[in-house]
């Protein structure tokens, strides 16, 4: 109601964009109650210990943001272990996922992870960055990636762009681009954007517009006022990496997992 409400004073006070700001409102009050995402969220087949991480990644309050819909064909970008893959997957029952991975022995292990489930069994696995032969131009609702891009600028080869421009070739017009990165304060020294495994939203901004995105919108429901983003070992000595080991453990776990941005871009309608 609080967020209806302040939808319909925008709307008073801004006209046509108080008016887009009250269907975007209206639009999260629903799918924050949408039934498939919650018992995706919910299902027992997700592992015990993907469900302890739910208190730090917010997956329903996350793709709600995205506006992921139950029917949409989306692309996980380099799914890692799979915790968003096992979501998603069973999230998306009427529509599509692939999941897009370089080959590798973790790309293996997802593979059969996902394989021994009935439910997941029919994700389906592209190359990266994907090709049109793996996932053809415009045929996409929605590319998500979790805590990657970080690797792409450290990596110093530019290979962010390549990246970007698979995924803005995929998605249909309008379609969404969804970044969740852990997130370096923008007063904070750029230098560290290559070790620390932060990155300033700025950043990641001038990447996604710069490959024609439009920047759609931030939540800040993977925030982490706790985290103070000035580790010697960088944002792995938080969980779940403990990179120190048992070094002081529990004052990282108190912690908790790294302060993240979340932001939404949308490929132009045209």
């Amino acid at each position: 109601m609080r967020s209806f409400i302040a939808a319909s004073i925008a709307l008073t006070l801004t006209g046509t964009a108080g008016s887009a700001a009250l269907a975007q409102a209206d639009h999260a009050n629903h799918a924050a109650h949408d039934p498939a995402l919650m018992k995706a969220v919910a299902d027992p087949g997700r592992s015990a210990a993907d469900r302890a991480r739910d208190q730090y990644r917010h997956p329903t309050e996350t793709l709600t943001f995205f506006g992921v819909k139950p029917t949409d064909t989306v692309v996980e970008l380099i799914p890692g272990g799979g915790w968003y893959t096992v979501i998603l997957g069973r999230y998306l029952e009427a529509g599509t996922l692939y999941a897009s991975a370089a080959p590798s022995a973790g790309r293996d292990a997802l593979q059969a992870r996902l394989a021994a489930d009935p439910v997941l069994a029919k994700v389906r696995f592209a190359g990266f960055p994907a090709g049109a032969d793996d996932v053809p131009d415009d045929s996409v609702d929605a590319v998500l990636t979790f805590r990657n891009i970080h690797n792409w600028v450290m990596g110093g080869k530019g290979a962010e762009k390549d990246v970007f421009a698979s995924a803005f070739r995929m998605l249909k017009p309008g379609g969404t681009l969804g970044i969740v990165e852990h997130r370096l304060p923008e007063d904070a020294d750029g230098a560290r954007e290559q070790s620390s495994g932060y990155l300033k939203v700025s950043t990641v901004r001038r990447i996604a517009e710069a490959a024609g995105f439009e920047y759609a919108g931030a939540s800040d429901v993977n925030a982490n006022p706790k985290d103070t983003h000035d580790y010697e070992k960088g944002v792995w000595t938080l969980p779940p990496t403990f990179r120190l080991g048992d070094t002081d453990r529990a004052k990282y776990a108190a912690i908790g997992e790294s302060d993240r941005m979340t932001l939404k871009f949308r490929k132009p309608a045209q």
